[in-house]
């Protein structure tokens, strides 16, 4: 018996260990977006183990495994970006341990140069600071 099937399962039960721990990660984290971030990474990783197993373990199979897994690499991340962005842009809360929001920061808009007490306008549109005589 060749060590290639023993190494290629190996692999593919390494692959299984890292998805099992990304579900325990889902399950465990406090909001969505760290288990968004948990389950990507971890599955990510344990998708690539289990494609690169089998193609140890089946050699004809190798490329094509390799092909998959550079496509799972580049999916995933890129996927679980889009829908924590959509999470944050609908309002869903983070947890209560969140310290800093740095999307929210980028988002936050610009302070005016002007300061609000020089150009207060009332509703009627009219200014409600004290025009100086003209001199």
């Amino acid at each position: 018996m060749t060590m290639l099937p023993i190494i290629g399962a190996l692999v593919v039960l390494a692959g299984a260990v890292f998805m099992v721990l990304a579900s325990v990660g889902v399950l465990r984290m406090p909001d969505p977006y760290n288990r968004i971030q948990a389950g990507t990474k971890a599955s990510t990783l344990g998708v690539v183990m289990a494609l690169v197993g089998l193609g140890i373990y089946q050699p004809d199979w190798l490329p094509k495994m390799i092909v998959i897994a550079l496509f799972v690499l580049i999916t995933n991340p890129l996927s679980s970006h889009a829908l924590a962005r959509a999470a944050h842009g609908a309002g869903v809360p983070l947890a209560d341990e969140t310290v800093r929001d740095e999307l929210a920061e980028s988002k936050a808009p610009p302070v005016p140069a002007n300061d609000a007490k020089d150009s207060e306008v009332d509703a009627a549109g009219e200014s409600s600071e004290e025009e100086e005589p003209a001199t």
